[in-house]
């Protein structure tokens, strides 16, 4: 069981590492005027959200069905 809660909070931890990183990398496309830095950067930011997205709702699904 606690193998369970570990894998929940390593999974959350590594969106928002995602959206993190996606902010750095967006910053730095703006600074060395990359478009394309900037839009990978922007692309990890929203893959980000949509991870503790649906980490957050299968999280509220297992708990309703056990």
């Amino acid at each position: 069981m606690s193998e369970t809660k570990e894998g929940g909070l390593k999974e959350k931890i590594t969106g928002l590492g995602q959206k993190i990183i996606g902010e750095v990398e967006t910053i730095g496309g703006v600074l060395t005027a990359d478009p394309n830095t900037q839009a990978e950067g922007e692309f990890n930011v929203e893959v980000g959200t949509v991870r503790e997205e649906v980490e957050e709702e299968l999280g509220d699904d297992s708990s309703v069905q056990t």
